[in-house]
């Protein structure tokens, strides 16, 4: 497992593996902190006739929490990963098919959505599914004092007047996603993208870095 730590960001130590599981065409498990998910991807495979889009693939995503059914919180975080998936696939090369991601939450602490986008990716990445660009996710906390948190924990979420999260692609780190609560003016809300993007750096550093340690392993 690799592990990452920068101070000159202040994010948590990042940890992942791939090709862990295998009935699945890709895996991957992303640790930000104490937050750890589980994500598989399935396909391109035969989809069903009330599903099928004859000139795309159908993306379906499902979020499963720790214990218990998925509630209105995992639908809406299935609809935020969906989309960032959708925008950054190639699913035109796979008419009349089904791609499946699975995530499955091991421990929230923290960040949740954003450690969902990463260990997304990582599992799409290891599935090798064509990609126009990869995508990552930050979390931005604004505190009562009006401080940015990025990467904030459960704890620092919870005393936090603003959590937002965006999903950021690789390629013009433009903003691809953002799922916001809470209350916050427009000048915060601008300078949290910004950090954002500038913490999307280090997250597609660690990217290229964990996919190089395990190919230079392989060969």
């Amino acid at each position: 497992m690799e592990v990452c730590g920068s101070p000159a960001v202040t994010l948590r130590e990042f940890g992942c593996e791939q090709s862990l599981l295998s009935r699945p065409d890709g895996s991957a498990s992303f640790i930000q902190g104490d937050t750890s998910v589980l994500a598989a991807a399935y396909g391109p495979a035969e989809v069903k006739v009330s599903k099928e889009i004859y000139d795309r693939a159908t993306l379906d995503v499902l979020i499963q929490p720790k214990v218990g059914l998925p509630s209105v919180r995992e639908r809406a975080q299935e609809q935020c990963v969906r989309e960032t998936c959708e925008a950054s696939l190639l699913l035109s090369l796979h008419p009349r098919s089904s791609l499946t991601l699975i995530l499955q939450l091991i421990h929230d602490d923290g960040s949740i959505l954003s450690c969902f986008l990463n260990a997304a990716c990582m599992a799409l990445m290891d599935a090798g599914l064509p990609m126009s660009f990869l995508f990552c996710g930050v979390t931005c906390a604004i505190d009562v004092d009006g401080q940015i948190i990025t990467d904030p924990t459960a704890a620092q979420e919870k005393e936090s007047r603003a959590v937002m999260t965006f999903a950021i692609d690789s390629k013009e780190h433009k903003v691809m996603m953002s799922s916001t609560k809470g209350s916050f003016s427009v000048n915060e809300l601008q300078q949290c993208v910004a950090v954002s993007q500038k913490a999307s750096e280090k997250i597609f550093q660690f990217y290229r870095d964990s996919v190089k340690r395990r190919y230079s392993k392989i060969l």
